[in-house]
């Protein structure tokens, strides 16, 4: 019986020149889209160093926490919903419909004139962008092998930090150009061009459809009870949380860190912002490609790959040295290390824990789930930093809830991410 890898091998000889080429170029415009939907979500915390977007609408640092939390209100309640519609109907029209509804909802941020209008944009923003995960993962899990998915997923997650580095520049050129308000309009709609080459390029899936006995309700390739009995799932949300924790604390407050705390230009703060997503995207695409390079070698794909991720988790730890330091180019340096470190772990843990130990046609059900911890993390780091920002008037304490949730996460990874934990398709019936 061959092994998966010589299958894989096989397949791969057998693709075309053409067929490589768009599937390549699907992968990349994914990637887009994760750069389209990131940077929406830093255009808040670039318009909140406005003071004039500050005084019309009177925000404490906590009323900013609980503002760029709302995002994930929405979010998290449609991704268990939206990986079971992506399953069902495929990626290609839900995408679509759902990337207009965001790009509208950031659009619309620019003419709300209370708070009731900016949550009701950032729900609207949160709700449309609830599809892209569950079925980006889809795509991936059917159109790349398990020798490439870490180079994939690495791709596809240069999107996830890309968004983060470069969005607060270009947000930045929009405010002072035109102001805060033109901002969101301008990256909003000028967001709806992906649309004509996502169109253009992708064949959607409709998975089992042809399968359905006609009237018959779709059921779920996995129960969720399966799903939520697996101990390989709960250890991938809380590893999902405790990444995702990090993340969002410094897309949401690290350019109030560096401007507020730290007394940057705006031009420097946004280059630093730069930097740590930069690099975290650069270190996520080598680390994806290396573990694939080890697999293809022969090594074992979960112990590779959990290697990178708890590798990464310990290395993003240094990011409390920055708040011990009273040198501020030491701790813009840890600034930069911590985050670019956690890469380690950015493609290897989302190959792993979606891809690798998962089912294919239960992916995006799966991805909903996790993502749901994902979406907490989005709810919990701003809120919880910007009341310890309030409460004790510095930044010591918000890194140090990192550090734990840090600790836990490569804990996690060493004890729970075990392939014979991982959730099972039913077994046929046995013909008469």
């Amino acid at each position: 019986m061959r092994s998966d890898l010589a299958i894989d091998k096989i397949n791969l000889s057998q693709e075309t020149e053409s067929v490589a080429w768009k599937r390549w170029s699907i992968l990349v415009l994914l990637c887009l889209g994760a750069i389209l939907a990131f940077a929406s979500r830093t255009n808040l915390p670039q318009a909140q160093l406005d003071k004039s977007f500050i005084l019309q609408f009177h925000l404490s640092k906590t009323d900013l926490g609980i503002l760029n939390s709302v995002f994930f209100w929405s979010y998290m309640v449609l991704q268990i919903p939206m990986g079971w519609f992506v399953d069902r109907y495929g990626y290609k029209v839900p995408y679509a419909i759902s990337f207009v509804f965001w790009c509208l909802g950031s659009a619309a941020t620019g003419v709300v004139h209370n708070v009731g209008g900016l949550t009701a944009t950032r729900l609207a923003v949160g709700a449309g962008e609830a599809v892209m995960m569950p079925a980006s993962y889809r795509w991936i899990r059917n159109n790349f092998a398990e020798t490439q998915s870490g180079l994939a997923v690495g791709i596809f997650m240069i999107g996830t930090k890309v968004g983060p580095a470069i969005g607060p520049l270009v947000a930045g050129f929009l405010m002072v150009a035109y102001g805060w308000q033109s901002m969101f309009l301008i990256i909003g709609l000028g967001g709806l061009l992906w649309l004509i080459p996502w169109m253009l390029l992708v064949n959607n899936d409709k998975p089992r459809v042809a399968r359905q006995a006609p009237g018959a309700r779709y059921k779920s390739a996995i129960p969720m009870s399966a799903i939520l009995s697996s101990p390989l799932v709960w250890g991938t949300i809380i590893i999902n949380f405790c990444y995702n924790y990090f993340v969002f604390y410094d897309m949401t407050w690290l350019p109030d860190y560096l401007k507020n705390h730290h007394h940057l230009s705006f031009q420097k703060e946004r280059l630093y912002t730069f930097f740590s997503f930069m690099g975290i995207a650069i270190v996520a695409l080598l680390a994806g490609w290396a573990a694939d390079i080890m697999i293809k070698r022969g090594m074992d794909k979960v112990i590779v790959r959990k290697a990178f991720v708890i590798g990464g988790f310990v290395l993003a730890c240094t990011e409390l040295l920055g708040a011990k330091t009273t040198s501020v180019n030491v701790a813009l340096f840890w600034t930069v290390v911590s985050l670019s470190g956690l890469g380690l772990a950015t493609a290897n843990h989302l190959a792993l824990c979606r891809l690798t130990l998962i089912p294919k046609p239960a992916v995006g059900i799966v991805t909903g789930v996790q993502m749901v911890s994902t979406a907490l993390a989005g709810i919990a780091a701003p809120i919880v930093s910007g009341w310890l920002l309030d409460t004790t008037g510095g930044y010591t304490a918000p890194m140090q809830v990192i550090f734990v949730f840090l600790v836990i996460g490569a804990l996690t990874t060493f004890f729970l991410l075990q392939e014979k934990w991982a959730p099972r398709l039913p077994e046929a019936p046995a013909a008469a």
